[in-house]
């Protein structure tokens, strides 16, 4: 853990802390605008892993946030990074969407159904029966199974929408078999993030608005951690966790100087 005085790279999630619901929330844009003054290395990251760093670039664009599709590191990504580690030009048979199926192509990966060496979970809003059944059949026969992050719901202006943990469960009923999880509260992907931008646990700080995702992996990865209120925690929230993080804000524009 280090003060914030000491930090030399930042990662920030990326709903609930600069964007709510397609609107950049306030000080966002001058937060971002203030690290790139002071020369600080930072990465945007999401365990979303429906858009491409390019998509996600466009649609934060749109929202008045200019932010470099290389500063943004999504589950997706991360995902494929760990894959690659694991077993680089493998196979894999994949439930998700451009940014999950872009990240394994990028790394080399064949994309088949044909005994894969794993299938791949990601988020989707396009679940057919077939392909489920397919998924686990091939676990079954012993394809490895994972899974791009846990969120059993995601947002959405009418309420919420079954995402990648609620359908990992239901994965998990027909086989008996758990995914490993890359996204968070997996300390890997940060880890993965701070490669990528060469930063170092002693010197990073990662901001969230989830204690039970971006703060617990934050802490586990050695972070210093920030807390803002604009998206899932408020107080009754925070108290109900054993942990702390290093300092709460009410948003992230309290980060400015």
């Amino acid at each position: 853990m280090t003060t914030r005085r000491k930090i030399e790279c930042w990662l920030t999630d990326m709903d609930g802390v600069l964007v709510h619901e397609g609107v950049a929330l306030p000080g966002a844009a001058e937060v971002l605008q203030q690290w790139k003054d002071q020369g600080l290395r930072y990465l945007v990251l999401t365990n979303n892993s429906i858009y491409t760093p390019r998509d996600l670039a466009a649609r934060l664009k749109a929202t008045g946030l200019n932010i470099d599709e290389d500063s943004i590191w999504t589950s997706a990504l991360a995902t494929a990074d760990f894959l690659h580690s694991q077993k680089p030009k493998g196979t894999a048979f994949v439930l998700g969407e451009a940014g999950m199926t872009t990240a394994l192509h990028e790394i080399g990966y064949i994309q088949t159904d044909v005994n894969p060496d794993y299938v791949v979970l990601g988020e989707t809003r396009n679940f057919n029966f077939d392909n489920l059944t397919k998924a686990i059949r091939l676990i079954n026969n012993g394809s490895r199974f994972i899974a791009t992050n846990p969120d059993a719901t995601g947002p959405s202006a009418d309420g919420p929408l079954p995402a990648t943990g609620s359908v990992a469960a239901l994965i998990t009923k027909a086989t008996g078999k758990e995914p490993y999880i890359v996204g968070k509260p997996n300390p890997m992907m940060f880890r993965s993030a701070m490669n990528k931008i060469n930063a170092h646990s002693e010197s990073t700080g990662m901001i969230g608005d989830r204690m039970d995702t971006d703060v617990v992996a934050g802490i586990e990865a050695g972070l210093h951690t920030v807390l803002v209120l604009t998206g899932i925690a408020d107080a009754t929230e925070i108290a109900k966790y054993p942990f702390r993080p290093n300092e709460i804000l009410n948003s992230i524009g309290d980060l400015l100087d």
